[in-house]
């Protein structure tokens, strides 16, 4: 991960469909090749979070379970 242009996307407390639709809406106008950090708190995320990333055409580089939640890192493809 370059950690420079790594942006934090705080979705803890957000309730499926909330998290991919805000990551969505979030990726939209970034660059090609942008890296974010997504924490969520919605156990669904770990289904939600990589499918989306496979409709949408991003890699997900990271997904790893932290206490209460999820983090996942998704590269903007």
């Amino acid at each position: 991960m370059s950690g420079g242009n790594e942006s934090v996307l705080d979705l803890r407390g957000l309730k499926c469909p909330l998290p991919v639709l805000k990551t969505r809406k979030y990726m939209r106008d970034l660059s090609t090749g942008t890296q974010i950090r997504i924490e969520t708190t919605d156990p669904l995320a770990v289904i939600d979070i990589p499918h989306y990333c496979r409709e949408d055409g991003h890699q997900l580089l990271d997904s790893s379970p932290v206490e209460g939640g999820h983090v996942f890192v998704i590269e903007k493809g």
